[in-house]
């Protein structure tokens, strides 16, 4: 299994894979998300929310535009997972200032798992509105704000990644 996680995260830092990645995840923030005709902000860019906020946000996207968003999340908002842990996982691998950081690779792996289940938990608000409970909201608050942690913590260490490489690479010393 540790061979077959290696290989995928030494594809994902290849040039090519990282420059589609980038490619895509750009797409979809620029272009494919801000598209979608749904009224109001999308719930997965809230920090967090309650019951309150999420009623709001319902009334807002309106029925046609929860049922865009219900058909979004699962399908185009599964894509983007793989975009981004695909990118920030091959970054964080291929920049890692040791080998033994090779595991921080990890960490946008298990924001995009994350990710497709607060996917699952918003596609289900958005199905089951108005029937919607204080406790279930707050279950998917707590996926959101999670992964905007994880995203944090993964983009940070690719900051600091690529900040140790470029000062290696301009003082003359190689990676170790």
């Amino acid at each position: 299994m540790k061979e077959f996680v290696r290989s995928y995260f030494k594809f994902a830092a290849g040039t090519r894979s990282l420059l589609l990645s980038l490619a895509g995840v750009l797409l979809m923030v620029l272009w494919v998300f801000p598209s979608l005709p749904i009224g109001a902000e999308m719930i997965d860019l809230k920090l967090s929310y309650d019951l309150a906020a999420i009623e709001q946000s319902m009334l807002q996207y309106g029925a046609s535009g929860r049922a865009i968003y219900a058909l979004a999340s699962p399908t185009v908002d599964t894509l983007f997972p793989v975009l981004y842990v695909t990118f920030f996982s091959g970054l964080l691998y291929r920049f890692r200032p040791n080998e033994t950081l090779w595991l921080t690779a990890f960490i946008p792996v298990v924001a995009g798992l994350w990710d497709l289940c607060e996917n699952a938990q918003i596609t289900a608000m958005l199905l089951q509105y108005p029937e919607l409970s204080t406790r279930q909201v707050a279950v998917a608050s707590f996926f959101t704000s999670t992964k905007h942690v994880l995203s944090g913590a993964y983009e940070v260490a690719a900051v600091v990644f690529l900040l140790i490489y470029v000062l290696r690479r301009f003082s003359g010393k190689t990676k170790a």
